[in-house]
C-alpha cells in the first residue's frame, strides 16, 4: 500500500458521507410529495402510479442507506461518531419504510376515500421531510447551526400535531364508524402514518445529538 493510500484511509470522507445523507433526505421529500398527492387524488389509475413510485423511492432509500453503511466499513475516520451516522441513516430509512408501508396498506386494503386525518398526517409527514432535508444539508459545515435547531424544533412540533390528529381520528373511528373491518383498516393506516412522524422526530433527535458533540 502506498503512503498516499494510507493517508487517504485516515482522511474523513466528507465527500462521501454528506452527499449520501443529502441524497437520502432529498429522497424523503420525493416520498412525502408522492404520498401527499396519493391521499389527495381521486383518480384510481394515478393512485396506482403513485403507490408504485413510492415503492421505487423506498428502494432508492434502501440503496443509499446501504452505501452509507459500506462507507462506514471502508473509512477509519468519519465526520462524526459512527453511532450517530448509523442512527441518522437508520432513522431516515425508517421514515421511508413507514411512508411506503402506509401507501402499501392503502392499496392492499382497497382504501379509496381520502379522509381528512389521513390527508393531514400526510401533509405533516411532508413538512417533516422538508425540515429534515433542510437540516441535513447544513451538516457538512455546521456554520448555520440555527437552521438545524429551528428545523428540529419544527419537526418536534409537527410530531406533536400528528399525535393529536392520530388520537382524534382513532377516537372518531370508534365513535362513528360501524364497520369493524373499516375501523381496523383505517387504524392500521393512521398508525403507520403517525409512526412516520415519530421517525422524523427520531432523526431530529440524532441531529441535535450531533450538534451537541460537534458544534
Amino acid at each position: 500500500m502506498s503512503l498516499n493510500s494510507i493517508f487517504q484511509y485516515f482522511v474523513p470522507k466528507d465527500r462521501k458521507f454528506f452527499p449520501l445523507f443529502e441524497k437520502a433526505s432529498g429522497n424523503l421529500i420525493n416520498l412525502g410529495e408522492a404520498l401527499n398527492e396519493l391521499v389527495h387524488t381521486n383518480d384510481l389509475n394515478r393512485k396506482t402510479e403513485l403507490t408504485k413510485s413510492i415503492e421505487d423511492f423506498e428502494h432508492v432509500g434502501d440503496d443509499i442507506t446501504h452505501q452509507i453503511f459500506l462507507e462506514m466499513g471502508k473509512n477509519f475516520i468519519t465526520p462524526f461518531d459512527r453511532e450517530d451516522i448509523h442512527a441518522l441513516a437508520s432513522a431516515i430509512d425508517d421514515i421511508a419504510d413507514f411512508i411506503h408501508g402506509s401507501a402499501a396498506r392503502m392499496q392492499l386494503y382497497k382504501i379509496t376515500d381520502n379522509t381528512v386525518p389521513v390527508q393531514k398526517l400526510s401533509e405533516l409527514i411532508l413538512q417533516g421531510c422538508q425540515d429534515l432535508h433542510k437540516a441535513v444539508c447544513e451538516l457538512k459545515n455546521l456554520k448555520n447551526i440555527r437552521v438545524i435547531t429551528d428545523s428540529c424544533v419544527r419537526i418536534n412540533s409537527m410530531e406533536n400535531q400528528a399525535d393529536y390528529v392520530f388520537d382524534r381520528a382513532v377516537a372518531d373511528l370508534f365513535e362513528y364508524e360501524q364497520d369493524a373491518k373499516l375501523i381496523i383498516k383505517y387504524k392500521e393506516i393512521l398508525s403507520a402514518l403517525e409512526t412516520a412522524t415519530d421517525k422524523c422526530e427520531d432523526a431530529a433527535n440524532v441531529l441535535e445529538t450531533i450538534l451537541v458533540k460537534n458544534a
